[in-house]
């Protein structure tokens, strides 16, 4: 089963190596830390308002990589404009760092927030001139990642890429990592016994079953995928709403991201939304920690469109979910009212598409071993 998931995932991602035991994105960041630095080495990664994950920050807000690995974390600089991390002014963070006898070990690249590509490309001759390993966090876009449609890591010069198996790419929930086969030993040393030792092999099966589903309609999925999210981004910032990434055509990925200070923030409108039957999150925005907002009631929500898509849903319908949100948001229409309408349009995409439709498909596809 476990040999199966691998040789699937190496297709998928056209990886020398994978490692499908880790149980979670975060345990699979932890992997890395664990075969790649040592306690006390400085690692650099973006900060959460700019759009990385507690799993890569310090420890003085209990992030893994500083609480658990002890690692010292030195926050990646920013565009707040382009909503990208800023190439010149990382590259000199990481001279100014070696002069301080701070020298980098690692960078992280990806992140809980990333709606365009991030400049791995335009910066590995640089980080590799310098030994600084490059880790690719690709917990949200890994569907996109596998299905040729937002970034390619490793042949633009990441030396791995962890990720979740249950975001854009749509498993079960776990981790996995990819990578070359000169990293093999380590990586496989550090999962077990350094951070895993039941490995779940249900979840395995399951992560079989998803690259599988991955190589047969990955592409297409993921094509409507972002084809949804530029649509409703395109949809929300028509009505009125304040979507950030303008410049660039306001997302990439399956993500948008909207600054609601001024509809209530945040928090709230994360709970008006929730009692209309519309789950999003509240969400940190790269200015708000400088305006004096926090993580209760932040600047902005996040939205994804991955699981609409898997769905059946395409571009007709995220015209309808941008009409229901702004309902709630802009004109302040009854809970009540938004939830009936909100259940209408779910209760007519019931069946999960991009996937196989019984048992046997799947596994004449994988071609079980005997």
């Amino acid at each position: 089963m476990e040999l199966t998931a691998i040789d699937l995932a190496r297709k998928l991602f056209r990886a020398e190596f994978v490692d499908v035991r880790p149980i979670a994105g975060v345990t699979a960041n932890l992997v890395i830390y664990t075969a790649f630095t040592e306690p006390g080495d400085t690692v650099m990664a973006l900060s959460i308002p700019n759009g990385g994950h507690i799993s890569y920050a310090p420890k003085r807000i209990g992030g893994t990589a500083g609480r658990v690995r002890g690692l010292n974390v030195e926050y990646v600089p920013f565009d707040e404009e382009d909503l990208n991390i800023d190439v010149d002014k990382t590259k000199k963070k990481v001279e100014d760092l070696e002069e301080e006898g701070k020298k980098p070990k690692m960078i992280v690249f990806g992140g809980s927030v990333i709606l365009f590509p991030h400049p791995v490309k335009e910066l590995a001759d640089f980080l590799k001139a310098h030994d600084v390993f490059i880790l690719y966090d690709g917990a949200h876009v890994l569907g996109l990642i596998g299905g040729d449609e937002f970034q390619d890591p490793l042949r633009e010069g990441a030396d791995a890429i962890t990720g979740s198996t249950h975001k854009t790419l749509p498993g079960p929930q776990g981790g996995v990592v990819l990578s070359w086969n000169r990293y093999a030993d380590e990586i496989k040393r550090a999962t077990f016994p350094g951070n895993v030792s039941n490995h779940h092999l249900h979840h395995v099966a399951g992560k079989a079953i998803v690259f599988a589903e991955m190589l047969a309609y990955g592409r297409a999925y993921s094509q409507q995928v972002v084809r949804n999210a530029e649509k409703l981004a395109e949809e929300l910032y028509t009505r009125g709403l304040h979507v950030l990434g303008e410049r660039h055509g306001f997302t990439r990925s399956h993500q948008v991201l909207v600054d609601v200070s001024g509809n209530g923030g945040g928090g709230l409108v994360e709970k008006k939304l929730e009692e209309s039957n519309i789950i999003v999150n509240r969400n940190l925005l790269p200015y708000d920690i400088r305006l004096g907002r926090s993580y209760k009631n932040p600047g902005g929500i996040r939205l994804g469109v991955q699981e609409l898509t898997r769905l059946g849903m395409g571009e007709s319908e995220m015209v309808e979910v941008a009409d229901l949100i702004t309902a709630v948001i802009l004109k302040g229409d009854r809970s009540t009212q938004v939830a009936e309408r909100v259940a209408e349009l779910r209760g007519k995409h019931q069946r999960v598409q991009y996937s196989f439709n019984d048992l046997p498909e799947a596994y004449e596809y994988i071609k079980i071993r005997s």
